[in-house]
């Protein structure tokens, strides 16, 4: 069992496959609710592929709700219809610690657009919050080069005075420089999966592949942290068991598409990322092709990050800005 406490905001991105299947008495689908995030009473969850969760009058979105918010009954749940793909992103919060909520129109660039809510801190009202949940492509790197140029104009609106926290499956590896996952060696023979490295990884002029990191380079580029990063090399967990923990690859279908990677990410503005406590890889073998991941934040450190009491948290390594 594991049990917050009211001086951390517990956070939770995850990519339940296919949401879990059709049948609405779906086993993984409670187990994953009921036993891997209720326990954890996140304030937020930022799920991919609610596939079904729009049916019957958004029945298994409410449903989801009702699991999270546990016995305060004081979560609620958004999702974005995905006009041309069948894997929706959405957003529950928990409306103590997130009073409010403007969900955003879809937008275009998205075969399935993410979930983009503006909401404030109980604490600090007059900040508002941009909160986005993605999935990006799985199989076009100019698709995701072009939703992660669409992203970055909700990163824009930080200058304003905006704070910005999003997170998802980012279908791409993030640059190698600090990370403990082993870059993907694309050229070698235990790849046969051709259409996953074509997916994935750019072909170099002298025949070589090379992962695709747009993402990754563009929110870097633009000021934002990946809080991972930050928790494991300002807090010392800095191994394959921490923070930058792989989420994908290990399933049985991911045999021959070169080992795991760590493309469920999420991304902060330069005075939130310094509210860190901790980011933890939750183990959902068995349920899903992808771990989830859990962002642990001080509330006091949120409050003087909204209210940018802190100075801005430069990048321990250079992003060629």
């Amino acid at each position: 069992m594991v049990v917050t406490d009211a001086d951390t905001i517990h956070l939770i991105t995850a990519n339940l496959d296919h949401d879990g299947g059709p049948d609405d008495t779906s086993e993984t689908w409670r187990i994953f609710h009921e036993e891997v995030l209720a326990p954890r009473k996140p304030d937020g969850v930022f799920r991919q592929e609610m596939a079904y969760s729009t049916r019957d009058n958004n029945k298994r979105l409410e449903h989801a709700a009702r699991i999270l918010g546990g016995e305060t009954k004081d979560m609620r749940g958004w999702i974005t219809p995905s006009e041309h793909g069948d894997n929706p992103t959405g957003i529950f919060l928990r409306t103590t610690t997130f009073p409010t909520a403007h969900q955003h129109g879809p937008r275009p660039w998205w075969i399935n657009p993410p979930t983009r809510l503006t909401t404030h801190l109980a604490e600090v009202p007059e900040v508002p919050i941009e909160l986005v949940s993605w999935h990006l492509s799985f199989c076009s790197r100019r698709a995701r080069e072009q939703q992660a140029e669409d992203l970055s104009s909700i990163v824009d609106k930080v200058k304003q005075g905006h704070a910005f926290l999003g997170a998802g499956d980012c279908n791409e590896c993030p640059l190698p420089e600090g990370e403990v996952v082993p870059p993907i060696d694309w050229s070698s023979t235990d790849i046969t999966d051709l259409a996953h490295r074509r997916h994935r990884a750019i072909k170099q002029p002298d025949g070589t592949w090379a992962s695709c990191t747009y993402l990754d380079e563009l929110m870097l580029d633009c000021g934002m942290h990946d809080p991972a990063r930050y928790a494991a090399h300002h807090n010392g967990n800095y191994d394959e068991a921490g923070p930058l923990a792989a989420t994908a690859g290990h399933a049985p279908q991911a045999k021959g598409q070169g080992g795991e990677s760590r493309i469920d990410r999420w991304y902060l503005d330069p005075w939130l990322v310094t509210a860190v406590e901790d980011v933890r890889v939750i183990d959902t073998t068995g349920l899903t092709d992808h771990k989830a991941v859990e962002l642990v934040l001080s509330r006091k450190g949120m409050v003087a990050a909204l209210r940018r009491q802190v100075a801005p948290e430069p990048h321990f390594f250079s992003t060629g800005a």
